[in-house]
């Protein structure tokens, strides 16, 4: 596949992936013997079809935002497999986990293999990190005191704090971070699911600093 050319999202149609390479086989490290004699059935965008997953990692390394999401898992929280796929479309920098290091992945729909992940056992471990490493840390919750995020610009070296489904952030993450804010709401439930605020609140971010021109 020509590098001029910017294949868009898989299309889906009855059957997934694509089948063995037709032709001859290309002399590229980036392709997988495997892949190009069985074909590829993997959840990946038609640009990294046949790709190895190390060349598949490699290249979204170089094309990462510096925007970080966390999501604390105190309760085992159903969410983070669903946050860390989102994460993973817009290549998010990191996913961080804080508590329990197990989760569901079956929500990643396999885009873990692809998308950096760190865990931290506490808040407070994970507020080091981000101080460490110059991130603002912005905190989204609907609580008392916080601002809408449809009025605020987040900042671009930003980490992204959620907390978990029904108790939402803890304390030490609201006071840890330069800003709380919210989703405006209209309807009559009182809060948006976890991954669905995380997938809201990351495309607000991209829409400020994203060069889209570089989307898929």
């Amino acid at each position: 596949m020509s590098d001029d050319v910017r294949p868009g999202p898989t299309e889906w149609g009855t059957a997934p992936g694509v089948g063995p390479w037709p032709g001859p086989l290309p002399d590229d490290p980036r392709y997988d013997p495997d892949l190009l004699r069985d074909g590829d059935t993997r959840n990946v965008v038609d640009a990294y079809r046949y790709w190895t997953r190390e060349a598949i990692i490699a290249d979204i390394d170089t094309r990462r935002h510096p925007l970080h999401i966390a999501i604390e898992n105190f309760g085992n929280d159903a969410n983070i497999g669903t946050v860390v796929r989102t994460a993973n479309a817009f290549a998010v920098d990191t996913v961080h986990i804080v508590g329990r290091r197990r989760w569901n992945r079956r929500g990643a729909m396999v885009t873990d293999r692809y998308q950096r992940l760190r865990h931290h056992d506490t808040t407070d471990g994970l507020l080091a990190f981000a101080a460490e490493s110059g991130l603002d840390v912005v905190a989204v919750d609907n609580v008392p005191g916080a601002v809408r995020l449809e009025d605020t610009r987040l900042p671009r070296n930003c980490l992204l704090i959620f907390g978990q489904e029904g108790p939402g952030i803890t304390v030490d993450a609201q006071r840890g971070a330069i800003k709380t804010v919210s989703i405006a709401q209209f309807g009559s439930t009182r809060s948006v699911n976890a991954a669905v605020a995380a997938g809201i609140a990351m495309h607000a971010w991209i829409a400020t600093h994203a060069d889209t021109s570089q989307a898929w």
